[in-house]
């Protein structure tokens, strides 16, 4: 998942000469990886669950709601948060606060509770907010500010790794247990103990991996609280300072600032809705008829082709301009969504499956877009952008309802419809 509204609130200095730090920079990509790995296993357990407690598709995309909706509630207070406590300090809480989430898994399957799951990826998902405020700016202070994108950019591929590798692991952690129970269970007269002892395992099936999940976060907690990091003075830019001749009011007033935040929304809606969906429906016999846990396997192949994307994306992008990749990649994914709405088989299942590799750079090319030439409004247009990731909360519950009515082969037109904004956006919406 993107990691990048935080890395723009703003400029982050060392309180010495800059400096190389290749071990500071290795331990700050774990924690872009470990936000990406959690972020990327909901996939896998909104099947699960859907399963679990007979859930519809609207109900079941509760999770991402839940999830996502703390972008929109921490962002802010995480801010705030850093100033007070400092950054290092931010990154122990945000883990810690990960790790309790993790751990609140377990009374959530032992008495399955849907409410106690939702509450606990809700507090999944503020750890991972406070991380990323955390996180960012330490990652583009650590060398020579010449090269802080790249870092980044290296950051977010780990990532990106972090979103490929979960759906493959957790499809065999946690779907191949539920298939083995619903053979074990077809097996059986299917008595009410029989199916008492099935929903047990499919609960308890979540228990291990975030048991074992928060344990590696508590360590990792333990670890930030010992390391030596480099003193960070939190910096405002000289646009912070002095404001131009001719700037406006407020970041609202910048017509493609705004646009972008509407992309950024739809964006973040369109990757999730259909990251979320991918389970179920190459599940379905006149897609690819495979199991789930063969489903989220390939899930991976989404979330692997956004990593790919975003080497190729940042090759090309230094020739052609990125407005004109973001139209481009925007009309290239609708086609493909098309392809799949209209086609069966395994040419519907990779044809929704590549949409991941023109997902790639569509985040940081439409927030980049949308904070150019602010100035005095930088930060304020950041936080706009950031709070607009609630778009991954509210569009993919769009889709279940969606869903719901017409069924799942032609939901996938709601992210078409984000699609053709992103292409409307980089053609014209950009532009200042």
């Amino acid at each position: 998942m993107a990691s990048g509204p935080a890395a723009v609130s703003g400029a982050i200095a060392s309180s010495g000469e800059q400096k190389n730090y290749p071990f500071a920079l290795s331990v700050l990509i774990t924690l872009f990886f470990m936000w990406g790995f959690l972020t990327c296993l909901n996939d896998i357990i909104i099947p699960h669950l859907k399963t679990l407690f007979t859930l519809n598709y609207a109900q079941a995309m509760l999770i991402q709601f839940a999830f996502f909706m703390a972008y929109f509630v921490v962002s802010i207070p995480a801010g705030f948060l850093m100033k007070k406590v400092g950054y290092k300090n931010g990154i122990v809480i945000g883990l810690t606060i990960m790790a309790i989430a993790c751990f609140m898994f377990i009374p959530s399957a032992k008495y399955q509770v849907y409410g106690m799951f939702l509450t606990a990826f809700f507090v999944l998902a503020a750890g991972i907010t406070i991380l990323q405020v955390a996180a960012n700016p330490y990652v583009a202070v650590l060398g020579k500010p010449a090269t802080a994108s790249s870092r980044l950019t290296l950051a977010q591929a780990f990532n990106s790794l972090g979103t490929t590798i979960a759906p493959y692991l957790g499809a065999i952690v946690i779907l191949g247990v539920a298939m083995k129970a619903t053979e074990k269970l077809n097996a059986s007269a299917k008595a009410a103990s029989d199916i008492a002892a099935y929903n047990q395992t499919i609960a308890s099936s979540v228990q291990i991996p975030y048991i074992v999940l928060g344990l590696i976060l508590l360590a990792l907690a333990i670890f930030f609280m010992i390391v030596k990091l480099p003193k960070l003075q939190g910096l405002a830019t000289h646009h912070d300072h002095v404001a131009a001749a001719g700037e406006k009011a407020s970041a609202w007033a910048y017509k493609h600032l705004t646009l972008g935040a509407v992309g950024i929304f739809v964006y973040v809606g369109a990757e999730v809705a259909i990251g979320s969906f991918l389970v179920n429906y190459l599940s379905q016999n006149y897609i690819a008829g495979y199991t789930e846990a063969k489903a989220g396997g390939m899930v991976a192949l989404y979330w692997g082709g956004a990593m790919i994307g975003r080497f190729i994306g940042s090759a090309v992008q230094k020739s052609i301009a990125p407005n004109k990749v973001l139209a481009f990649n925007a009309l290239v994914a609708i086609i493909l969504v098309l392809i799949s709405m209209l086609t069966f088989g395994h040419l519907a299942m990779f044809a929704i499956l590549a949409v991941g590799l023109f997902n790639s750079v569509m985040f940081p090319t439409i927030f980049c877009l949308a904070i150019e030439d602010l100035g005095v409004h930088t930060n304020q247009g950041s936080g706009i952008l950031c709070a607009a990731i609630v778009g991954g909360a509210i569009i993919p519950v769009v889709q279940g309802f969606i869903a719901d009515i017409i069924g799942i082969h032609h939901c996938f037109i709601i992210p078409v419809l984000c699609y053709l904004y992103i292409a409307y956006y980089g053609i014209k919406g950009c532009k200042h």
